[in-house]
Order: C-alpha cells, then sequence, then structure tokens
C-alpha cells in the first residue's frame, strides 16, 4: 500500500500518531513566498492556476508531465462486479478513469536517499514492534 492510501484510510488521529507532518497548500504558498520574494497573492494565484490547468487538462483526457517531478496521469480501470454487503446484492462498476500520480525517477531517489524519511520509517517499525509485543 502507498504512503497516500495509507494516510488517506486512517482516521486523522492515527495519521498523527505516525509523526507526519502534513504541508497544505497555504504552506506550500508561503514557503514559495518567502523563497522567491513574491507577493503571497499572486504565489496564490500562480498555484491555483496550475492545479486548475492540470484538472482540466487531465479532464480533457491529457496526461501532464513535468520532467524531474512526475506524471499526472489518468488510470483505466476495467468493468468489475462490486458487492453491496449491507443489501446483499451485486453492483456494476464500469470501466472508469481516475487520476493518479507517478513520480519521476529522479522524485523517487530523492526520498528513499532522505535521512529524515529513514529515521521516520525506523521510528515506525520501531513503535510496530513496540505494539506487537504489547498485544502480543
Amino acid at each position: 500500500m502507498e504512503l497516500n492510501e495509507l494516510l488517506i484510510n486512517l482516521p486523522s488521529q492515527k495519521i498523527q500518531d505516525l509523526n507526519y507532518t502534513l504541508v497544505t497548500k497555504a504552506d506550500v504558498i508561503n514557503q514559495i513566498a518567502d523563497k522567491t520574494g513574491i507577493d503571497k497573492a499572486d504565489v496564490s494565484a500562480s498555484v491555483e492556476a496550475f492545479f486548475n490547468i492540470v484538472k482540466s487538462n487531465m479532464a480533457s483526457g491529457h496526461n501532464i508531465y513535468v520532467r524531474g517531478f512526475g506524471s499526472f496521469i489518468n488510470k483505466k480501470r476495467k468493468k468489475k462486479i462490486a458487492r453491496n454487503i449491507s443489501r446483499n446484492t451485486a453492483i456494476v462498476i464500469d470501466e472508469h478513469y481516475i487520476p493518479s500520480f507517478k513520480p519521476a525517477k529522479i522524485f523517487v531517489n530523492k526520498i528513499k536517499n532522505s535521512d529524515k524519511v529513514k529515521q521516520m520509517a525506523e521510528s515506525m517499525a520501531h513503535d510496530d514492534t513496540n505494539e506487537m509485543e504489547e498485544n502480543g
């Protein structure tokens, strides 16, 4: 399971327990404004324009490639039959597309080689071991 899927499926308290710092769009805007000296309102407008362009292009069926960062792609999901457990009925889910992000190799390597991420992974592994021993 990818980190994004893990964070989406966890309650907010569990996310805090993982010692992850969540960075909001406002935080990104503030960091860009601080590093560039550009007014926050202008940075905010640029960031919003970027997200709107990504969304509108993906909605039009286009994938977006940002060299050294990654690709925003539409992933195809096959038609499938799912179960409605409460009614005990089958539901047909038609073929559809979902937005996805695939990081570039240079981006992945930067994360893999990050000392901070390694420390967090060791901390999580240590916490999991302790939890298993307690529940043992």
